[in-house]
């Protein structure tokens, strides 16, 4: 094998493993060459945190991921002024440093975040792709190489938590959501090992599951949990077991719930 040969060979062995259900590769692609700002919206481990690292990985982009939570507020992602050996000095925020250096700047589950960094984001996603950064003067102008990327699972929104059209609007949208059977099966065999034979009755009973959410259920098994189940058993583990771990216990706390998943899960694993 070549010199090139090998470094290609490494580069693809890089690149996160996804699988695509519709045209959002060729829609990433198209946005990142046109310099748009991408929304992903789709449930609780649905694929969209890999579809990002998969797609900055396949287009050699560094890529910074924010886990969006309560308390982040526009200053966790410009920066601020902190102490450093008695000298007061700025540090940039991950979004200030994809500005500046180019990349992917993925804000997972945006609507988590405080109000105030909807403000920071909207100069970034428009025609003006600028950074105004307050505390140091600075107006920082996104280069060609800098992509924003926001996530959201539209199923926790309500009328605290939720994205103001104002904001949707600047977003090109890609909506997710869980794959076809025989593709999940695939997909949860190849991440955890197990034989797809094995695999078949899980997905069966996370679309079962899946269908309570809303009834008795506020999210229904991701594929992330099937994941995790599967590689339970690949590892040893009873597959009654499994199922507690990995697909009933994570989705409630309710005693009558859990005994009802229980039974339907009965019901489908043997």
């Amino acid at each position: 094998m070549s010199p090139v040969q090998s470094a290609v060979s490494r580069a693809s062995l890089d690149i996160p493993a996804y699988s695509p259900s519709g045209n959002e590769c060729a829609l990433f692609e198209s946005a990142w060459v046109r310099q748009l700002p991408l929304l992903l919206k789709g449930p609780t481990g649905c694929g969209k945190t890999r579809f990002v690292s998969h797609m900055a990985a396949k287009l050699g982009l560094p890529l910074s991921t924010v886990s969006c939570h309560d308390d982040l507020a526009a200053a966790d992602l410009t920066g601020r002024y902190l102490l450093k050996g008695g000298d007061t000095v700025w540090v940039d925020g991950p979004l200030t440093r994809a500005v500046r250096n180019g990349g992917v700047c993925y804000l997972d589950e945006i609507v988590e975040a405080r109000k105030d960094v909807a403000v920071v984001l909207h100069p970034l996603t428009d025609d003006r792709r600028m950074l105004p950064l307050e505390r140091t003067g600075e107006l920082l102008e996104a280069p060609s190489s800098f992509m924003l990327i926001v996530s959201y699972n539209p199923g926790y929104q309500n009328l605290l938590k939720s994205l103001k059209p104002s904001t949707r609007q600047r977003f090109v949208a890609i909506e997710f959501d869980f794959l076809p059977r025989n593709a999940e099966i695939s997909v949860v065999s190849q991440e955890s090992g197990l034989l797809e034979s094995q695999v078949a009755p899980l997905v069966n009973l996370a679309q079962r599951l899946r269908a309570l959410k809303g009834h008795d259920l506020e999210e229904g098994v991701s594929t992330r949990l099937l994941v995790y189940c599967a590689s339970l058993i690949d590892a040893g583990m009873p597959v009654k077991d499994a199922v507690r771990a990995a697909m009933i216990e994570p989705l409630t706390d309710e005693p009558d719930v859990r005994s009802a998943l229980l039974e339907v899960a009965g019901s489908l694993i043997a």
